[in-house]
């Protein structure tokens, strides 16, 4: 089951809903109207808001109140609507919108194609989960389109990017809120996980590596964010859990201990409907109890509804690169389609979509949904 907020068919205003595997939406609030439901308050609510504001305790017994009320398909068969009658709106409101840079492949990838005689990490990279702080008005829902943003491109050079590129993330979604200056240890990082969604963090190269250095990237990220329309809750992702990779040198004691643990996942990513490329998800260096552990050590505090992007995830395979910076080469060596034509960067009228799954309790596979996201012209 996951998570989010739809607007049903003729209807004035979002709910919450639960989407199902049989591609239902169970409408909560349809149902309080025929039972009671626990906790009202949260669930009987226009987003996932008031339910990301809950705790832990609470989030474990939603989840097993809603197991049960599935599994009795007379008790919801009438408040279930088909998946394609209801139009999905954002699960919740971000925050505050912080982007790693935590898988080691894409960062030694980068690093190669454009500093190829150079150490491919910088010297703080092992050390320490590197990220920046992104733009959480911009984070849209699965399915808006995406305008090709304009900006610098280099010396006297304004227009639209000419390099518009995807990135295959996942991303945090952060419930309950810390208290302001006390970090959140690693011992307790994973009781303000709430869910995971899919994320896609659309870069404009050109713009981005002209002004990056030496603050970091501003206009070439912040023009658009996309992450999954449903959420998928932290206690479904158990079968998924793995070991964390080897780390040299051994990370920092507040980075260490607790439930350091990653997440089995298998991405898959499709131009035009055509597969190009399947990132897997236990790619990451860092893990999500230790973005949250380093972010919180500083005094910064979370907020329900934080989102913490994992930065690309790319693979040692070439069919398992998260970018078309790391599948082309910057351009340099485009893809070649299945209709013949080339690629180096995202074409206007191109749609890209991001799927993904897991493995799932009792065995078979987790489907956690798509983020789509088809390019506008620039304006």
């Amino acid at each position: 089951m996951r998570y989010g907020a739809f607007v049903p068919s003729g209807g004035d205003g979002s709910r919450v809903g639960v989407l199902c595997e049989d591609d239902t939406v169970l409408d909560l609030a349809a149902l309080h109207a025929a039972e009671p439901v626990p906790w009202p308050e949260l669930l009987v609510a226009a987003n996932l808001d008031r339910l990301l504001a809950a705790a832990r305790p609470v989030w474990r017994e939603v989840h097993g109140w809603l197991a049960d009320t599935l599994a009795d398909p007379d008790r919801s068969a009438r408040h279930r609507h088909p998946v394609a009658s209801v139009t999905p709106v954002l699960p919740f409101t971000v925050a505050d919108y912080v982007d790693f840079f935590a898988c080691e492949q894409h960062a030694v990838n980068a690093a190669r194609i454009f500093r190829p005689n150079d150490e491919p990490l910088a010297p703080n990279w092992r050390h320490l989960p590197v990220g920046y702080h992104g733009r959480a008005a911009t984070v849209r829902g699965s399915g808006s389109p995406v305008r090709r943003p304009n900006g610098q491109r280099g010396p006297g050079d304004y227009g639209p990017t000419r390099a518009l590129d995807f990135e295959a993330e996942l991303g945090f979604v952060i419930g309950g809120a810390s208290t302001p200056g006390e970090p959140v240890t690693m011992e307790h990082a994973a009781d303000h996980l709430f869910g995971l969604v899919l994320l896609n963090d659309w870069s404009a190269r050109d713009i981005q590596f002209w002004e990056t250095r030496p603050l970091g990237p501003l206009l070439g990220k912040a023009f658009a964010t996309s992450i999954s329309s449903w959420v998928t809750p932290w206690e479904a992702l158990n079968s998924a859990r793995v070991p964390p990779p080897a780390r040299d040198p051994e990370p920092l004691p507040y980075l260490r201990g607790g439930a350091d643990l990653g997440l089995n996942l298998a991405l898959r990513v499709r131009l035009n409907g055509e597969l190009i490329s399947s990132p897997p998800g236990d790619a990451l260096y860092w893990t999500a109890p230790q973005m949250i552990a380093h972010l919180t050590s500083g005094g910064a505090t979370l907020r329900p509804g934080d989102l913490l992007g994992s930065g690309t995830l790319s693979g040692p395979a070439p069919d398992q690169l998260g970018s078309l910076l790391e599948l082309t080469k910057h351009g340099r060596e485009p893809l070649t389609l299945a209709d013949g034509s080339e690629l180096g960067y995202l074409r206007d009228g191109d749609e890209l979509v991001i799927t993904a799954d897991a493995p799932a309790f009792g065995g078979g596979r987790l489907e956690l949904g798509e983020v789509r996201g088809r390019i506008l012209p620039a304006r």
